[in-house]
């Protein structure tokens, strides 16, 4: 019998672990503590980091963990970089549960760029209306751009905003595009930024931006070390199940 370890703070994630436990498999669910209301997991849960790949490492060996998954968004590029290193030193299998990234379809206006940074520099220039659906993580980044009125779309109510003019709106996904819609109009919507998290619970601001004739600032993926990706739970029990 396997003794898990998911990596998670996804929905993905979430499905992984109601799974496992209806299976009997033994398991732990680890994730970042982001957000303030977690979801009540069925499974024992840990909170926080492991101190880089060396205490990922630590942890493995001392609590007999004989599989991992990293089942954490696509843009926690360090903490995968740290589960490859640490699976190879203790020399422990790791799969990766991911979603396969959005692609623009016919009628998006999309600009792509490669990280936050890119999504900073494209923003200078005239006020504009932004629905920022990147995260609170990086809104003091955007601070370097002050001149736009943002619409912040948040799962947890920040603590501080950096941004001057902006609107605050506490919800959690996922949405409907009908919604979306109604938001960016409501909103005055004029340019979306969003991360290429793929999925299905926040896809509906893209669908909603292609009905209205906005454009997209997309934020590509982190490039990922190589590791064995699969996309969905059934694949990863077949996995545990042979690995």
């Amino acid at each position: 019998m396997p003794n898990l370890l998911i990596l998670g703070g996804t929905t993905e994630a979430n499905a992984l672990v109601k799974s496992v436990a209806e299976q009997g498999i033994p398991a732990t669910y680890s994730y970042a503590g982001r957000v303030d209301s977690p979801r009540p997991q069925p499974v024992p849960t840990r909170v926080g980091g492991f101190g880089g790949a060396e205490g990922l490492a630590r942890y493995i060996r001392e609590h007999g963990i004989s599989h991992i998954v990293d089942a954490t968004h696509p843009f926690a590029a360090q903490m995968s970089s740290n589960a490859v290193e640490a699976c190879i030193t203790t020399a422990t299998p790791l799969a990766a549960l991911t979603r396969p990234a959005w692609v623009a379809q016919q009628g998006d206006d999309w600009q792509h760029v490669s990280d936050i940074e890119g999504a900073v520099d494209a923003l200078s220039g005239p006020a504009r209306r932004v629905f920022l659906a990147v995260g609170r993580m990086h809104l003091l980044d955007f601070a370097a751009q002050p001149q736009h009125h943002y619409l912040l779309r948040l799962v947890d109510e920040p603590e501080t905003v950096p941004l001057p003019n902006r609107d605050i709106l506490v919800s959690r996904g996922p949405f409907t595009v009908e919604d979306d819609r109604a938001l960016m109009l409501r909103h005055g919507t004029q340019l979306v930024v969003s991360k290429n998290a793929g999925g299905t619970g926040a896809r509906a601001k893209l669908d909603a931006a292609r009905a209205l004739g906005l454009p997209v600032l997309m934020i590509d993926r982190p490039v990922m070390p190589q590791r064995t990706e699969l996309t969905n739970v059934a694949q990863v029990l077949d996995w545990l199940a042979h690995t």
